[in-house]
């Protein structure tokens, strides 16, 4: 549960910080008018990696939420059954911001550090039905 608040806290601090970079009133735009870019990040962990992956993971998603204007959403979960079953989803406010943080020293710093440890990845694009009601997410939830 602290988890779920820790990384809800992160995205809406995130929400609150997006005003350097592209603006607010830009980013806005993009996702009213269909530009956001949903994906799911399936990956499978070695075993032996799995405690050392997911504290890289935390270290890489937090900063990706705090520095990127543009990444809206990244929010690392694992099946309870098979915790090397990891699945990202992630949510940028357009391409643009998905691009630039490919090439941010967090995530290339993550990429090269964990590049032994996943064994599997598939990276699937998403479209969002409801594109509209997605805010309430992060009105509804109460700390």
């Amino acid at each position: 549960m602290l988890t779920k608040k820790l990384g809800l806290l992160l995205v809406l601090l995130h929400l609150s910080l997006l005003g350097f970079g592209q603006s607010d009133d830009a980013l806005k735009a993009d996702t009213d008018q269909g530009k956001m870019m949903v994906r799911i990040a399936e990956l499978e962990i070695g075993t032996d990696y799995l405690d050392e992956y997911l504290e890289i993971l935390k270290e890489e998603s937090e900063a990706s939420l705090r520095l990127e204007p543009g990444v809206i959403c990244i929010y690392p979960m694992f099946q309870k059954q098979n915790p090397t079953q990891i699945r990202l989803l992630e949510i940028y406010a357009n391409k643009e911001a998905y691009e630039l943080h490919l090439k941010t020293p967090h995530f290339q710093k993550y990429k090269t550090t964990t590049a032994e440890m996943v064994k599997d990845l598939k990276l699937i694009d998403m479209e969002a039905i409801d594109p509209e009601s997605m805010s309430m997410v992060f009105k509804k939830y109460k700390f």
